[in-house]
């Protein structure tokens, strides 16, 4: 059985031949209300296509992590007030999408991270960012 991964993305030996390769996080934002009233047919499809490309990035060495969270109802939001943790529950944002799962890829440019989150944008907003090593030195 053949693999379906291109040659340019064939598996890396662990430190040889990834020199010129970046870290990226891809954030995927979602609105759970979006998901609650998919149809199961089309919620299948579209998490068929997440599965995918995971299986694609594991098979090519450029997946690093992958991470769904929690629904945001389970969310505690965090804040130092005059020395005191406030904690309150909740994301911290208002907004209608959460982040509700996060990706670590590993590739050899912007463009090749791009590629690996926009099939996901379908329903999600997806967030691509570099991500830095401890001495920041990316900012």
């Amino acid at each position: 059985m053949g693999s379906d991964v291109p040659a340019e993305r064939a598996p890396h030996e662990p430190g040889i031949g990834k020199e010129s390769f970046v870290k990226y996080v891809v954030l995927i934002y979602s609105n759970p209300a979006t998901w609650e009233s998919m149809p199961p047919a089309e919620r299948d499809r579209v998490l068929g296509t997440h599965n995918r490309i995971i299986g694609e990035l594991t098979e090519s060495g450029e997946l690093l992590r992958v991470d769904g969270l929690a629904h945001p109802t389970s969310t505690k939001t965090v804040r130092l007030r005059g020395g005191e943790a406030v904690v309150t529950d909740g994301p911290f944002s208002e907004a209608k999408e959460q982040l509700a799962g996060v990706w670590a890829v590993e590739c050899d440019s912007i463009e090749r991270a791009i590629e690996i989150g926009a099939p996901v944008a379908e329903y999600d907003t997806v967030e691509i960012r570099p991500l830095m090593d401890l001495s920041g030195l990316e900012m």
